[in-house]
């Protein structure tokens, strides 16, 4: 990646940062309509873990 590439994505890093956010408060939300006394820590842990594997199933498509 050269370096306009690079200052791109630093201009966008802010946005990627509370978008993953949102995406893992909707699925934590959707866990705790599921699982009413839901651990917060152990469904963020859960969700990141998702995401990573999705995010690694779409790199090596």
């Amino acid at each position: 990646m050269n370096e306009i590439e690079k200052l791109e994505l630093a201009a966008y890093r802010t946005d990627i940062i509370e978008d993953v956010n949102n995406l893992i408060e909707k699925y934590r939300a959707i866990f705790g309509w599921d699982v009413p006394d839901i651990d917060e820590n152990v469904a963020n842990r859960l969700i990141l873990n998702e995401v990573r594997q999705a995010l690694d199933d779409i790199q090596n498509k």
